[in-house]
């Protein structure tokens, strides 16, 4: 099993999250959450000043699937949330040990 962990513009949450439903991956967690990095955050103008914003607003998805699924969900991820343009965020991948279901105990891939 891995999980994905995939950061990117807000507004392309639910474009994503429609491809995702599509390919059969029905669950996920959702945070908002801010962050830079080539981009270096941005200025904005506000009652007349100018101030920089080092931190802007991306959205984190975590996704756990088996291994047999994870390039299909990363191809998905990246051909739904590109703008082709900066900031539209990474993709990390990493091994995930054991999931549980609490409700009934399950374990492993029969949790997910």
């Amino acid at each position: 099993m891995k999980k994905i962990m995939a950061i990117i513009k807000p507004f392309k949450v639910d474009e994503v999250k429609e491809a995702l439903a599509k390919i059969n991956i029905n669950g996920m967690t959702i945070s908002e959450v801010k962050g830079f990095g080539r981009q270096k955050g941005h200025k904005e103008v506000y009652r007349g000043a100018e101030y920089q914003t080092d931190f802007l607003p991306k959205v984190e998805l975590e996704i756990a699937v088996e291994d047999e699924r994870v390039e299909a969900v990363v191809e998905t991820i990246v051909s739904t949330a590109k703008t082709g343009k900066i900031g539209d965020g990474k993709i990390f991948i990493q091994p995930l040990e054991n999931a549980v279901r609490i409700r009934t105990g399950e374990t492993g891939t029969q949790a997910l």
